[in-house]
């Protein structure tokens, strides 16, 4: 009489038959794929090389830019909403939770929109400082902010309280401990999270293209996609693609070894 399968025999069985199911979907997929339909449309040599060096020296330029401006931006209106929303005065405490919850309900494009459409039919005249660089930073600002304002909530809440007592009776005041003790501490822990949102902005930067922007301003999504129309390929958006993974998946790496060195400091 057969023996029952032990619980390691089962999970084995198991995991088998997914790599098995994974290896007949790959093989289907290639045997019935039409590769020289794809290539021609997504991999046309020729064409990709005419994408250099402005892909490089204009589009991913242009969306670092705005990364990191969106970023600055955030991080700085992230941390006074974050003080706002611990504050032991009530109104600012209301106005920071209305603000997250705001923003983080929103979807980015209706920011976007907001930020280049409302504004300038509000406030007729009136001019962003850098022009569509300075609609952006608002724009991935005002989402990334936040967002980065919760984490940094967390960050400072995570800071031991014997830190803030022991800063207070060495004479410091509550503001200056906060900046000089509680913050740093709180950065160090909140370095991960920080690092992820930098990533999903870097992707968030191509709705810019919802602004309307000249061709010396355009990221890589606008860029791949006005070259697509162009020759009837989408060899410009595989190509822009591979841009973002350029920086994307370096990025990730980081996150995941902070995230590690963070979980050996515990």
């Amino acid at each position: 009489m057969t023996s029952r399968l032990t619980r390691r025999q089962r999970r084995r069985v198991s995991q088998s038959v997914q790599y098995a199911v994974f290896v007949a979907v790959v093989v289907l997929i290639a045997v019935t794929a039409d590769w020289d339909r794809l290539q021609n449309q997504f991999a046309q040599q020729s064409l990709a090389e005419q994408l250099f060096p402005d892909i490089i020296t204009v589009a991913l330029r242009n969306t670092v830019v705005y990364t990191v401006s969106g970023f600055a931006f955030g991080l700085v209106l992230g941390l006074v909403v974050a003080l706002m929303r611990l504050s032991s005065v009530a109104p600012y405490r209301w106005v920071a939770s209305v603000y997250i919850e705001f923003f983080r309900g929103l979807p980015a494009l209706l920011i976007f929109i907001f930020v280049g459409v409302a504004v300038p039919l509000a406030f007729p005249g009136t001019e962003f400082p850098g022009g569509t660089y300075g609609k952006v930073a608002l724009g991935l600002g005002l989402v990334a902010a936040a967002y980065m304002a919760e984490t940094i909530r967390a960050g400072i809440q995570a800071v031991p309280k014997g830190q803030m007592e022991a800063a207070r009776s060495l004479g410091f005041s509550h503001a200056r401990a906060m900046v000089s003790v509680i913050i740093p501490q709180a950065f160090r822990i909140i370095i991960p999270p920080l690092t992820n949102e930098l990533v999903l902005l870097f992707k968030d930067s191509s709705l810019v293209l919802f602004l309307g922007v000249t061709l010396d301003e355009r990221e890589l999504t606008k860029f791949g996609r006005d070259l697509a129309s162009q020759t009837a390929n989408s060899t410009p958006i595989l190509v822009a693609g591979l841009c973002y993974l350029l920086v994307t998946i370096p990025l990730s790496f980081l996150v995941r070894r902070l995230e590690a060195r963070a979980a050996r400091a515990k």
